[in-house]
């Protein structure tokens, strides 16, 4: 497992994990019910579509972000080369799974599922802590101009676009973008935390401009343990 969310473990209520190729959507069902937790996945769309979860869903709803109260559902992701966030506000035991690919950060969904929690749970933004895992670097993660041109527009910091050395290309911070995000909704920088691996660097995780296989995916997770 891939990890460097030291502020999620000062929680034993909460279950969560950064998944590497060998976590198999079995392998992480299992883990779920030996806790005695039920797998909730969405239908991932690249959006900025956020559900709060009260119950197990018969399908899968359609979106990039799940939001929970609930003891004993674990809320799951799947990314390659996107990024995955795991959230939880550490005083009222409400956790998040967010996708946040280019045009799910241009649509500022992290922000968005901050402000939910705020507005549906009560939570206060400086108890929650968030944690960044895997994702293309920025050095790795080239754009066009017409991506720029859309952060530019959605009052992004210029700062996270590097000249990419070819004609109006760059090279784009997909964690910084959401970082960003975060810091804007109120949430404290030393409450925010990072792997730095890279997927288009890093073989032991699944890169979809590496590989180019559609149904290579890491599984990131979240979950508050039952009692």
């Amino acid at each position: 497992m891939v990890r460097n969310s030291f502020l999620l473990s000062d929680f034993p209520w909460v279950f969560f994990g950064f998944g590497t190729r060998d976590l198999t959507e079995e392998g992480l069902r299992a883990r779920a019910r030996e806790r005695g937790m039920r797998l909730i996945l969405l239908d991932q769309i690249h959006s900025d579509l956020i559900h709060i979860i009260e119950h197990a869903p018969s399908d899968r709803p359609r979106g990039d972000a799940l939001v929970t109260a609930v003891p004993g559902l674990l809320l799951a992701i799947k990314t390659a080369d996107c990024l995955p966030i795991l959230m939880t506000d550490a005083r009222l035991r409400v956790v998040a799974a967010v996708h946040a690919g280019w045009r799910g950060t241009r649509s500022r969904i992290v922000e968005k599922a901050v402000g939910i929690m705020v507005s549906r749970f009560g939570t206060n933004p400086a108890d929650l802590v968030a944690v960044l895992g895997p994702c293309i670097g920025p050095s790795c993660y080239e754009v066009g101009d017409d991506v720029r041109s859309e952060f530019s527009d959605a009052e992004f910091p210029d700062d996270l676009f590097l000249p990419a050395g070819r004609p109006d290309k760059s090279f784009f911070d997909l964690r910084g973008a959401n970082v960003f995000q975060l810091q804007s909704a109120g949430v404290p920088s030393d409450r925010i935390a990072s792997a730095s691996h890279c997927t288009h660097c890093d073989e032991s995780l699944y890169s979809w401009r590496r590989d180019r296989d559609p149904s290579a995916r890491l599984f990131s997770y979240i979950g508050i343990v039952p009692e």
